[in-house]
């Protein structure tokens, strides 16, 4: 694997966790970054006038620089079909075709593939009428649960207490455009009781190796309250959900759906995420997305002793077989998201971001996202999840510690920050 020259495709702060890790490891001559953002320049050659949705300019990049692997970090351009395309030039991509990749494009057809496969889900159904789901609203009792079908940046999802309240998100969604093409259908399901667990295998078609669990915290408030994100934050190891049942999972969950979408002819390669409720039944899928997932990698990959490219390689060219299992290390890790103003609605943008040196001084990682430099090259806002923090330590508790001190050490106008992420979970593994 020696000078392997690697293409991170997306600007985020997952994106940046990926290109951090992989400039460390031996086998990596070069990464490359596709738009990236200013933060990433330490580890990555940033290009930022290829964006994510521009096919030709991420080939005609391939063919610059002599790319061997590509790794692609948003859902969009797969869903899109940037893996097809890339196939089609011979690439190796980590990332699945955009027919596999209907299992995050389309919430309605994950559930007709566990259906198949005989993998649980909660009781649910798809409708693109907004009369009929408000009756199956009816039929199934409270709370229950309203998501867009579509792909809507994490923030198509409605608990619903209430049938009012049921009925205002299903007629949000298909009559007021809410989610525009994304909410054209949506699906209501019965509202499971339970903790959420982010479990990530990197999948090569028939073969599934898990990473590390991971907790994420979508809403924005404490207590898990107040509107939807991409996520403020997020924790690795579970104390409900040790590594070592990870293989459990494998075989209950992406064993059985990998090969149903083998025998349709769609086979799966890339990182499958499956969002799982861990129920009193034992876990049961709420959501697949079809990449490693914001907060979550920025906590789950400082936890791999073990080089990450030659697993995606081996995924991204169907040679999983005969790999070990993905080791973990013992150590624990909270993963901050540092919002801007205005997040989720309406982020404010253009604020002097300030203490990044500081934190890393406190040994902390951070990554960047919603970042960009001023006319006179200082850092500013530039998104609605700014930042990653993510502090390590012995346990939870201690990685909770050294995150939230580092992120008092960033300052930038109207910042947000959850107070609790990893400290819940602290108590629960005490």
């Amino acid at each position: 694997m020696s000078g392997l020259r690697v293409l991170v495709v997306g600007s985020g702060a997952r994106e940046h966790a990926l290109a951090w890790r992989l400039a460390t490891e031996d086998g990596v001559a070069r990464v490359l970054v596709a738009p990236g953002n200013p933060l990433m320049a330490p580890v990555a050659d940033v290009r930022p006038d290829v964006r994510t949705d521009d096919f030709d300019g991420i080939v005609a990049l391939h063919r610059a620089e002599r790319i061997d692997l590509v790794v692609v970090g948003p859902e969009a351009p797969l869903v899109a079909g940037l893996a097809d395309r890339l196939a089609s030039e011979g690439v190796a991509c980590f990332g699945p075709s955009a027919a596999a990749a209907q299992l995050e494009g389309s919430k309605a057809f994950a559930r007709e593939i566990c259906r198949a496969a005989v993998v649980p889900m909660a009781m649910g159904r798809a409708f693109a009428s907004a009369r009929g789901a408000i009756e199956y609203a009816a039929e199934i009792g409270l709370p229950l649960v309203v998501k867009a079908d579509g792909l809507a940046g994490g923030k198509g999802v409605t608990i619903c207490a209430t049938l009012g309240e049921a009925e205002r998100a299903i007629r949000e969604a298909l009559e007021d455009g809410r989610f525009g093409a994304a909410g054209a259908s949506v699906v209501v399901e019965r509202f499971l009781t339970g903790r959420e667990a982010s479990v990530i295998a990197i999948c090569d078609g028939t073969t599934a190796l898990a990473l590390p669990a991971a907790r994420d915290h979508k809403q924005l408030h404490e207590g898990d309250r107040g509107p939807n994100t991409g996520g403020m934050g997020a924790y690795s190891p579970l104390p409900d959900l040790a590594d070592t049942r990870l293989q459990e999972i494998v075989g209950q969950v992406f064993e059985p759906v990998l090969a149903h979408m083998a025998s349709r002819g769609t086979p799966f390669r890339g990182a499958l995420f499956a969002g799982l409720i861990l129920t009193a039944d034992g876990p049961r899928v709420l959501e697949f997305n079809v990449r490693l997932g914001d907060p979550e990698t920025q906590a789950i990959l400082p936890r791999l002793p073990g080089p990450l490219a030659p697993v995606l390689l081996a995924a991204a060219t169907g040679s999983l077989m005969g790999l070990p299992p993905i080791s973990t290390m013992a150590d624990s890790t909270v993963a901050l998201t540092l919002a801007a103003a205005g997040y989720p609605t309406a982020p404010r943008t253009g604020d002097e971001i300030r203490g990044i040196d500081d934190a890393r001084a406190a040994r902390a990682l951070v990554f960047g996202a919603g970042v960009a430099r001023d006319d006179q090259g200082v850092l500013v806002t530039a998104g609605g999840r700014v930042l990653t923090v993510v502090g390590r330590g012995s346990d939870l508790a201690e990685a909770a510690d050294a995150a939230y001190e580092a992120a008092a050490r960033i300052d930038f106008a109207g910042k947000i920050v959850r107070r609790d992420i990893g400290r819940v979970a602290a108590e629960l593994a005490a």
